[in-house]
Protein backbone atom coordinates (compact mmCIF):
# COMPACT_ATOMS: atom_id res chain seq x y z
CA UNK A 1 0.00 0.00 0.00
CA UNK A 2 2.36 2.84 -1.18
CA UNK A 3 -0.20 5.34 -2.01
CA UNK A 4 -3.20 6.94 0.13
CA UNK A 5 -6.69 6.69 -1.20
CA UNK A 6 -9.59 9.57 -1.65
CA UNK A 7 -12.15 7.26 0.51
CA UNK A 8 -9.00 6.82 3.26
CA UNK A 9 -8.87 10.67 2.92
CA UNK A 10 -12.22 11.06 3.32
CA UNK A 11 -12.45 8.54 6.50
CA UNK A 12 -9.64 10.81 8.15
CA UNK A 13 -11.31 14.12 7.60
CA UNK A 14 -14.57 12.68 9.32
CA UNK A 15 -12.47 11.11 11.92
CA UNK A 16 -11.01 14.36 12.87
CA UNK A 17 -14.72 16.35 12.49
CA UNK A 18 -16.04 13.98 14.50
CA UNK A 19 -13.91 14.41 17.68
CA UNK A 20 -13.44 17.87 17.15
CA UNK A 21 -16.94 18.55 17.66
CA UNK A 22 -17.05 16.35 21.08
CA UNK A 23 -14.16 18.42 21.99
CA UNK A 24 -16.49 21.39 21.45
CA UNK A 25 -19.22 19.84 23.21
CA UNK A 26 -16.96 19.23 26.41
CA UNK A 27 -15.68 22.67 26.60
CA UNK A 28 -18.77 23.97 26.39
CA UNK A 29 -20.48 21.54 29.21
CA UNK A 30 -17.26 22.50 31.49
CA UNK A 31 -17.88 25.95 30.70
CA UNK A 32 -21.38 26.09 32.45
CA UNK A 33 -22.88 26.15 28.87
CA UNK A 34 -26.23 25.12 30.10
CA UNK A 35 -27.06 28.34 31.97
CA UNK A 36 -25.42 31.06 29.11
CA UNK A 37 -26.15 29.15 25.94
CA UNK A 38 -28.58 27.04 26.19
CA UNK A 39 -29.10 22.91 25.77
CA UNK A 40 -27.64 23.20 22.40
CA UNK A 41 -25.26 26.04 23.09
CA UNK A 42 -22.52 24.41 21.58
CA UNK A 43 -23.67 24.81 18.07
CA UNK A 44 -22.75 28.11 18.12
CA UNK A 45 -20.64 28.19 14.81
CA UNK A 46 -18.30 30.77 15.49
CA UNK A 47 -17.09 29.61 19.26
CA UNK A 48 -17.34 26.39 17.62
CA UNK A 49 -14.35 27.39 15.15
CA UNK A 50 -12.15 29.03 17.60
CA UNK A 51 -12.43 26.84 20.33
CA UNK A 52 -11.98 23.10 18.18
CA UNK A 53 -12.67 23.48 14.42
CA UNK A 54 -9.52 25.64 13.83
CA UNK A 55 -6.64 23.22 15.69
CA UNK A 56 -8.46 19.86 14.00
CA UNK A 57 -7.89 21.55 10.48
CA UNK A 58 -4.19 21.95 11.50
CA UNK A 59 -3.67 18.58 13.24
CA UNK A 60 -5.71 17.21 9.77
CA UNK A 61 -3.08 19.25 7.87
CA UNK A 62 -0.64 17.97 10.02
CA UNK A 63 -1.13 14.15 9.65
CA UNK A 64 -1.35 14.47 5.66
CA UNK A 65 2.07 16.62 5.83
CA UNK A 66 3.38 13.65 8.21
CA UNK A 67 1.93 10.50 5.73
CA UNK A 68 3.63 12.59 2.85
CA UNK A 69 7.33 13.05 4.22
CA UNK A 70 7.32 9.81 6.23
CA UNK A 71 5.41 7.41 4.03
CA UNK A 72 5.08 8.46 0.82
CA UNK A 73 8.78 9.70 0.02
CA UNK A 74 9.85 6.88 2.32
CA UNK A 75 7.57 3.96 0.26
CA UNK A 76 10.83 2.22 -0.39
CA UNK A 77 11.99 1.71 3.03
CA UNK A 78 11.38 -1.50 5.02
CA UNK A 79 8.21 -0.76 7.25
CA UNK A 80 10.13 -0.38 10.29
CA UNK A 81 12.31 2.47 9.03
CA UNK A 82 8.89 4.58 8.31
CA UNK A 83 7.32 3.49 11.58
CA UNK A 84 10.90 5.35 13.49
CA UNK A 85 10.08 7.92 11.10
CA UNK A 86 7.30 8.71 11.64
CA UNK A 87 7.06 8.12 15.20
CA UNK A 88 10.50 11.06 15.44
CA UNK A 89 8.46 13.18 13.43
CA UNK A 90 5.30 13.18 14.82
CA UNK A 91 5.92 15.48 18.21
CA UNK A 92 8.39 18.03 16.14
CA UNK A 93 5.00 18.50 13.57
CA UNK A 94 2.94 18.96 16.72
CA UNK A 95 5.26 21.55 18.48
CA UNK A 96 4.81 23.57 15.01
CA UNK A 97 1.39 23.13 14.48
CA UNK A 98 0.87 24.21 17.79
CA UNK A 99 2.90 27.84 17.55
CA UNK A 100 1.69 28.08 14.13
CA UNK A 101 -2.00 28.14 15.26
CA UNK A 102 -0.94 30.15 18.51
CA UNK A 103 0.45 32.82 16.01
CA UNK A 104 -2.74 33.07 14.04
CA UNK A 105 -5.17 33.25 17.32
CA UNK A 106 -2.91 36.31 18.63
CA UNK A 107 -3.62 37.74 15.16
CA UNK A 108 -6.97 36.98 15.73
CA UNK A 109 -6.92 38.64 19.29
CA UNK A 110 -8.70 34.97 20.08
CA UNK A 111 -7.76 32.78 23.20
CA UNK A 112 -5.91 30.01 23.45
CA UNK A 113 -4.21 28.12 26.86
CA UNK A 114 -1.89 30.45 28.04
CA UNK A 115 1.85 29.85 29.66
CA UNK A 116 2.69 26.43 30.64
CA UNK A 117 -0.51 25.35 29.90
CA UNK A 118 0.08 25.51 26.13
CA UNK A 119 1.92 21.85 27.06
CA UNK A 120 -1.34 20.50 26.52
CA UNK A 121 -1.58 21.81 23.49
CA UNK A 122 1.30 19.86 22.21
CA UNK A 123 0.95 16.85 24.28
CA UNK A 124 -2.97 16.14 23.21
CA UNK A 125 -2.20 16.23 19.17
CA UNK A 126 0.60 14.08 19.46
CA UNK A 127 -0.56 11.69 20.91
CA UNK A 128 -3.40 11.89 18.81
CA UNK A 129 -1.44 11.29 16.08
CA UNK A 130 0.46 8.40 17.64
CA UNK A 131 -2.83 6.76 17.58
CA UNK A 132 -3.58 7.73 13.91
CA UNK A 133 -0.64 6.47 12.81
CA UNK A 134 -0.88 3.46 14.72
CA UNK A 135 -3.98 3.01 13.09
CA UNK A 136 -2.82 3.38 9.56
CA UNK A 137 0.13 0.92 9.89
CA UNK A 138 -2.12 -1.91 11.24
CA UNK A 139 -4.71 -1.12 8.72
CA UNK A 140 -1.75 -1.49 6.24
CA UNK A 141 -0.47 -4.71 7.99
CA UNK A 142 -4.01 -6.05 7.90
CA UNK A 143 -4.15 -5.43 4.09
CA UNK A 144 -0.93 -6.69 3.01
CA UNK A 145 -1.58 -10.23 4.94
CA UNK A 146 -5.13 -10.42 3.48
CA UNK A 147 -3.08 -10.10 -0.19
CA UNK A 148 -0.32 -12.62 1.18
CA UNK A 149 -3.21 -15.27 2.46
CA UNK A 150 -4.69 -15.19 -1.20
CA UNK A 151 -1.65 -15.30 -3.24
CA UNK A 152 -0.85 -18.16 -0.84
CA UNK A 153 -3.96 -19.85 -1.11
CA UNK A 154 -3.67 -19.49 -5.29
CA UNK A 155 -0.18 -21.15 -5.18
CA UNK A 156 -1.23 -24.10 -2.87
CA UNK A 157 -4.06 -24.41 -5.78
CA UNK A 158 -1.61 -24.28 -8.66
CA UNK A 159 0.96 -26.41 -7.15
CA UNK A 160 -1.65 -29.20 -6.52
CA UNK A 161 -3.23 -28.77 -10.21
CA UNK A 162 0.68 -29.24 -10.72
CA UNK A 163 1.27 -32.45 -8.72
CA UNK A 164 -1.99 -33.76 -10.51
CA UNK A 165 -0.58 -32.99 -14.04
CA UNK A 166 2.95 -34.40 -13.41
CA UNK A 167 2.80 -37.63 -13.99
CA UNK A 168 0.87 -36.69 -17.06
CA UNK A 169 3.50 -34.44 -18.30
CA UNK A 170 6.15 -36.92 -17.58
CA UNK A 171 3.61 -39.86 -19.52
CA UNK A 172 2.53 -38.54 -22.18
CA UNK A 173 4.86 -36.01 -24.04
CA UNK A 174 7.19 -38.82 -23.93
CA UNK A 175 4.66 -41.04 -25.80
CA UNK A 176 3.85 -38.56 -28.34
CA UNK A 177 7.58 -38.20 -28.65
CA UNK A 178 8.32 -41.66 -29.37
CA UNK A 179 4.88 -41.73 -31.42
CA UNK A 180 5.87 -38.85 -33.76
CA UNK A 181 9.23 -40.45 -34.88
CA UNK A 182 7.74 -43.25 -36.12
CA UNK A 183 5.38 -41.16 -38.15
CA UNK A 184 8.38 -39.25 -39.14
CA UNK A 185 10.45 -42.46 -40.21
CA UNK A 186 7.14 -43.88 -42.21
CA UNK A 187 6.54 -40.99 -44.27
CA UNK A 188 8.54 -40.88 -47.88
CA UNK A 189 11.51 -38.95 -48.24
CA UNK A 190 10.43 -37.17 -51.12
CA UNK A 191 7.81 -34.88 -48.60
CA UNK A 192 11.05 -33.64 -46.62
CA UNK A 193 8.62 -30.54 -45.63
CA UNK A 194 6.59 -32.71 -43.55
CA UNK A 195 9.06 -35.19 -41.94
CA UNK A 196 10.15 -31.27 -41.10
CA UNK A 197 7.30 -30.66 -38.92
CA UNK A 198 7.10 -34.28 -38.16
CA UNK A 199 10.53 -34.04 -36.48
CA UNK A 200 10.16 -30.44 -35.04
CA UNK A 201 6.49 -30.94 -33.06
CA UNK A 202 8.35 -33.98 -31.86
CA UNK A 203 11.32 -31.55 -30.31
CA UNK A 204 8.49 -29.56 -28.56
CA UNK A 205 7.42 -32.82 -26.89
CA UNK A 206 10.87 -33.35 -26.25
CA UNK A 207 11.76 -30.42 -24.94
CA UNK A 208 8.25 -30.71 -22.73
CA UNK A 209 9.25 -33.93 -20.88
CA UNK A 210 12.36 -32.15 -19.54
CA UNK A 211 11.05 -29.27 -18.49
CA UNK A 212 9.08 -31.40 -16.12
CA UNK A 213 12.16 -33.27 -14.64
CA UNK A 214 14.00 -30.12 -14.29
CA UNK A 215 13.50 -26.44 -12.12
CA UNK A 216 15.79 -24.33 -14.89
CA UNK A 217 17.17 -23.83 -18.10
CA UNK A 218 19.72 -22.12 -20.49
CA UNK A 219 17.94 -19.60 -21.91
CA UNK A 220 18.88 -20.51 -25.46
CA UNK A 221 17.21 -23.98 -24.63
CA UNK A 222 14.15 -21.83 -23.78
CA UNK A 223 14.24 -19.76 -27.49
CA UNK A 224 15.28 -22.77 -29.17
CA UNK A 225 11.84 -24.11 -27.98
CA UNK A 226 9.53 -20.82 -28.96
CA UNK A 227 11.59 -20.49 -32.13
CA UNK A 228 10.11 -24.21 -32.76
CA UNK A 229 6.80 -22.89 -31.88
CA UNK A 230 6.85 -19.91 -33.66
CA UNK A 231 8.27 -21.95 -36.54
CA UNK A 232 4.81 -24.61 -36.81
CA UNK A 233 2.67 -21.32 -36.20
CA UNK A 234 4.41 -19.99 -38.90
CA UNK A 235 3.64 -22.73 -41.85
CA UNK A 236 -0.32 -22.04 -40.32
CA UNK A 237 0.09 -18.08 -40.97
CA UNK A 238 2.79 -18.00 -43.71
CA UNK A 239 3.81 -14.25 -44.55
CA UNK A 240 0.90 -13.34 -42.09
CA UNK A 241 3.20 -13.71 -39.26
CA UNK A 242 6.62 -11.81 -38.45
CA UNK A 243 8.85 -12.53 -36.06
CA UNK A 244 11.60 -10.82 -34.49
CA UNK A 245 13.95 -12.11 -31.00
CA UNK A 246 16.46 -9.75 -29.58
CA UNK A 247 18.81 -11.37 -27.16
CA UNK A 248 22.34 -9.83 -26.00
CA UNK A 249 24.50 -13.61 -26.83
CA UNK A 250 26.35 -12.79 -23.24
CA UNK A 251 22.87 -13.80 -22.11
CA UNK A 252 22.70 -17.45 -23.55
CA UNK A 253 23.74 -19.38 -20.33
CA UNK A 254 21.29 -17.68 -18.40
CA UNK A 255 19.39 -20.15 -16.05
CA UNK A 256 15.46 -19.76 -16.05
CA UNK A 257 12.79 -21.74 -15.42
CA UNK A 258 11.71 -23.89 -18.46
CA UNK A 259 8.41 -23.02 -20.03
CA UNK A 260 8.26 -19.44 -19.14
CA UNK A 261 8.12 -17.53 -22.68
CA UNK A 262 5.67 -20.25 -24.78
CA UNK A 263 3.05 -19.51 -23.16
CA UNK A 264 3.05 -15.68 -23.26
CA UNK A 265 4.17 -16.28 -26.76
CA UNK A 266 1.13 -18.08 -27.74
CA UNK A 267 -1.28 -16.35 -26.00
CA UNK A 268 -0.24 -13.59 -28.11
CA UNK A 269 -0.34 -15.76 -31.32
CA UNK A 270 -3.90 -17.02 -30.24
CA UNK A 271 -5.56 -13.90 -28.79
CA UNK A 272 -3.76 -11.59 -30.35
CA UNK A 273 -2.98 -12.00 -34.01
CA UNK A 274 -4.92 -14.92 -35.10
CA UNK A 275 -8.59 -13.26 -35.55
CA UNK A 276 -6.59 -10.27 -37.80
CA UNK A 277 -6.60 -10.83 -41.74
CA UNK A 278 -2.95 -9.15 -42.25
CA UNK A 279 -1.60 -10.90 -39.04
CA UNK A 280 1.15 -9.32 -37.14
CA UNK A 281 4.40 -9.41 -35.50
CA UNK A 282 5.86 -10.69 -32.39
CA UNK A 283 8.81 -9.41 -30.83
CA UNK A 284 10.88 -10.48 -27.57
CA UNK A 285 13.27 -8.56 -26.37
CA UNK A 286 15.66 -9.65 -23.73
CA UNK A 287 18.51 -8.14 -21.69
CA UNK A 288 20.36 -7.39 -18.14
CA UNK A 289 19.61 -4.41 -16.17
CA UNK A 290 20.80 -3.61 -12.07
CA UNK A 291 21.46 -7.60 -11.99
CA UNK A 292 17.89 -8.59 -13.09
CA UNK A 293 16.94 -10.54 -16.34
CA UNK A 294 14.11 -8.10 -17.87
CA UNK A 295 11.82 -9.81 -20.81
CA UNK A 296 9.83 -7.89 -23.04
CA UNK A 297 7.22 -10.11 -25.44
CA UNK A 298 5.16 -7.48 -27.77
CA UNK A 299 2.84 -7.95 -30.61
CA UNK A 300 0.97 -6.06 -32.72
CA UNK A 301 -2.71 -7.86 -32.47
CA UNK A 302 -5.88 -6.46 -30.65
CA UNK A 303 -4.63 -5.89 -27.51
CA UNK A 304 -6.40 -6.57 -24.10
CA UNK A 305 -9.03 -3.52 -22.95
CA UNK A 306 -9.45 -4.90 -19.40
CA UNK A 307 -5.92 -6.23 -18.16
CA UNK A 308 -7.01 -6.90 -14.40
CA UNK A 309 -9.83 -9.77 -15.16
CA UNK A 310 -7.42 -11.21 -18.00
CA UNK A 311 -5.55 -13.64 -15.47
CA UNK A 312 -9.11 -15.43 -14.39
CA UNK A 313 -9.45 -16.56 -18.17
CA UNK A 314 -6.36 -17.64 -19.56
CA UNK A 315 -4.27 -20.66 -17.78
CA UNK A 316 -1.09 -19.81 -19.66
CA UNK A 317 -1.07 -16.19 -18.34
CA UNK A 318 -2.40 -17.29 -14.71
CA UNK A 319 0.13 -20.02 -14.31
CA UNK A 320 3.36 -18.05 -15.56
CA UNK A 321 1.97 -15.27 -13.11
CA UNK A 322 1.82 -17.81 -10.14
CA UNK A 323 5.65 -18.81 -11.31
CA UNK A 324 6.94 -15.74 -11.24
CA UNK A 325 4.93 -14.36 -7.76
CA UNK A 326 6.37 -17.59 -5.98
CA UNK A 327 9.73 -18.33 -7.76
CA UNK A 328 10.91 -14.48 -7.80
CA UNK A 329 8.13 -12.36 -6.08
CA UNK A 330 8.09 -10.60 -9.67
CA UNK A 331 5.31 -9.52 -11.51
CA UNK A 332 3.71 -9.96 -14.97
CA UNK A 333 2.74 -6.50 -16.25
CA UNK A 334 0.29 -6.01 -19.14
CA UNK A 335 -0.05 -2.60 -20.57
CA UNK A 336 -0.52 -1.36 -24.33
CA UNK A 337 1.87 -1.96 -27.10
CA UNK A 338 2.42 0.97 -29.69
CA UNK A 339 1.29 1.65 -32.47
CA UNK A 340 -1.12 -1.49 -31.17
CA UNK A 341 -1.78 -4.38 -29.34
CA UNK A 342 -0.24 -5.94 -26.08
CA UNK A 343 2.79 -5.79 -24.12
CA UNK A 344 3.99 -8.20 -21.61
CA UNK A 345 6.44 -7.97 -19.55
CA UNK A 346 8.23 -9.13 -16.29
CA UNK A 347 11.78 -9.37 -14.58
CA UNK A 348 13.69 -11.97 -12.74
Amino acid sequence: MKSIKKKEILIIALFYLFFSVIYRIVLWYLGDGYEREGLFGWVNLKGYWSMSGMQYVFYFIASIFIWFVGIKLFKKKRTVVQIIFVALLIPVVAYYVRESRYLLLDYLNEWHLPGKSGIWDWYIPTLFLYIQFGCFFAYRYFLENQKKIKVEGELKTAALKSELSALKAQLNPHFLYNIFNTISASVPSENEKTRHLIAELSDLFRYQLKASQVEKVPLHEELEFVNKYLDLEKERFQERLEVEISVDEDLNNEMIPPMLLQPLVENSVKHGLSSLIEGGKIAIHIFKKNDKLHFEITDTGVGIKDKTSVFDKGIGLTNTKLRLEKMYKSTLNLSDNTPKGLKISFAI
